[in-house]
């Protein structure tokens, strides 16, 4: 590199976070002013705005998500199927979506995201409206359209984190990200609450999945009047190389490669498999569990009872903001003490919600506010990790190879995950009941559903093992520079001492090399 370079200056030189990012001192040149531009090319307020307009579609993804969920009941009777082909609608909903991650991936590390994520969602709205259409003798086209409905979120999913990666750093970054999936509960909750209130008001299912498509629509005017395309990688941008793209085969080989990263999608599978299980069937749980023990009328005509869909939104909502905000406060605490603070906090979180899990579908026959605690407690656990394993994928992943991460943490954590586990609760249940009885129908689904708390404790083991990995990895990501521009030099990672402002700081001898 050239000492001419306009983009060479001393901040970046230093590992310290805190001195980088320090006040202007006095007598500041004219490059020390360029510097107060935002690097990303998106100023201070829109990046606000923008962050705030991606949390609300992320929040509307979810709502849409499990609102069937929310009405299984009344589709259960609607149609006549039975659990496992209830098990399917998620599951055709999560395939499409696995599987086109990776082609939005491949897209938003190399085209405009914005007009990607607008072009998806409108698709969204409008597929999701007709399928509120289904005519009664014809599941599998709601089956079609469902799955259709996967296109439009996988245009979002894997890119809308990219861009608030390219808005903020550091622990502003993790703040907003934290902000951006709170909207994961909060959707979901909303979609059980939104569902069953329809439906009671409407007296009609097919009203519940014509909330969302209006709002999406105006998600859209939103993104392409608000949102603008921030700068790849610009705002974490160093002196001593410039990030360079590299075939999609080359980022695959480079993840797979990435032990922390791996690890902690293996991780974040477990969450996927448990929650994808109870968002489709702890509602239905709750309704059988009310009819076997409590004497409630059974649906055999719709309108069924929405009252459990309605309870399960409220827990869920309030236990992912409390879980969703602790984690990444208790996170930040950690982090003071030992920069494996996040897989160690992500494994914390699904150890503890295990039992309570399990304790929660155990005691649906005796108690049902031990359940619902029991429910709420899980859950509040469960949603520990949202937010920092995405913040580990932006921190172990180089910029340009972030969407294609993102996609690749989809197809695998939803592969294994939420795209099967629906429908394997749902066959299991049906291959265990030994009568059509409603004791059967209860017992079989319950049974099932332990399944749940065993694969909880997988994933904190998974994140166990990531916290072996996460400061080598963290480190590898944040001094990348292409082979190219490496200078051969062996000792890239041993550090020397730079003095600034009457302060020594240790750093790379490549930094300070040019």
């Amino acid at each position: 590199m050239s000492l001419a370079d306009p983009t060479s200056d001393t901040t970046p030189f230093f590992s310290d976070d805190s001195e980088a990012e320090g006040s202007e001192e006095p007598g500041a040149g004219p490059s020390q002013r360029r510097e107060e531009e935002p690097a990303s090319g998106v100023s201070s307020l829109r990046a606000v705005f923008t962050v705030i307009v991606l949390c609300f579609i992320n929040l509307l993804n979810y709502m849409d998500r499990f609102t069937v969920a929310g009405v299984l009941p009344d589709i259960e009777q609607y149609f006549g199927i039975n659990d496992g082909k209830s098990g399917l609608l998620q599951t055709v909903f999560i395939c499409s979506y696995m599987f086109l991650a990776p082609v939005f991936g491949y897209l938003g590390d190399r085209y405009n995201r914005k007009m990607i994520m607008s072009v998806g969602i409108g698709f969204w709205s409008i597929v999701t409206l007709a399928s509120s259409y289904t005519p009664k003798e014809y599941f599998w086209l709601l089956l079609l359209t469902r799955g259709l409905v996967g296109v439009g979120e996988a245009s979002y999913s894997t890119i809308a984190p990219t861009i608030i990666a390219d808005l903020y750093i550091k622990e502003r970054r993790t703040q907003m990200l934290s902000v951006f999936y709170f909207a994961i509960p909060v959707g979901s909750g909303l979609g059980y609450i939104v569902g069953s209130k329809v439906d009671d008001l409407a007296g009609d299912w097919h009203w519940a999945l014509r909330v969302t498509p209006a709002l999406g629509l105006v998600a859209v005017v939103l993104l392409l009047f608000v949102v603008k395309e921030p700068k790849r990688g610009a705002i974490e941008a160093r002196p001593e190389h410039t990030l360079q793209r590299t075939s999609w085969l080359g980022d695959m080989k480079a993840l797979c490669r990435n032990p922390s990263f791996v690890l902690s999608t293996f991780g974040f599978t477990a969450v996927a498999f448990v929650t994808g299980s109870l968002a489709l069937w702890a509602p239905a749980f709750l309704f059988r569990a009310a009819v076997f023990t409590e004497g409630r009328p059974p649906c055999v005509k719709g309108p069924c009872d929405t009252s459990d869909s309605l309870y399960f939104g409220i827990i869920t909502v309030v236990s992912g903001i409390l879980g969703v905000a602790s984690g990444a406060e208790v996170s930040r605490r950690l982090r003071l003490r030992t920069p494996r603070a996040d897989p160690l906090v992500c494994a914390l979180g699904l150890l503890l919600s295990a039992p309570f899990l399990y304790l929660a579908i155990v005691f649906a026959q005796a108690s049902p506010i031990a359940t619902y605690v029991f429910i709420f407690l899980g859950e509040t656990f469960l949603s520990m990790n949202w937010a920092i394993v995405a913040d580990i994928l932006l921190y172990v992943v180089v910029p340009t190879r972030r969407s294609t991460a993102e996609a690749f943490q989809i197809v695998l954590s939803h592969l294994l995950g939420d795209a099967g586990s629906p429908y394997l609760i749902g066959v299991v249940s049906d291959s265990l009941k030994q009568t059509d009885s409603y004791l059967w129908q209860f017992r079989s689904l319950q049974l099932s559903l332990l399944t749940c708390s065993f694969v909880a404790v997988g994933g904190g083991a998974f994140f166990l093992a990531t916290a072996l990995f996460i400061e080598k990895d963290r480190q590898r990501a944040t001094n990348y520079a292409p082979s190219g521009e490496r200078l051969n030099l062996e000792l890239h990672d041993e550090p020397i001492v730079v003095p600034k402002s009457g302060r020594s700081t240790r750093v790379p001898v490549s930094s300070v090399l040019i």
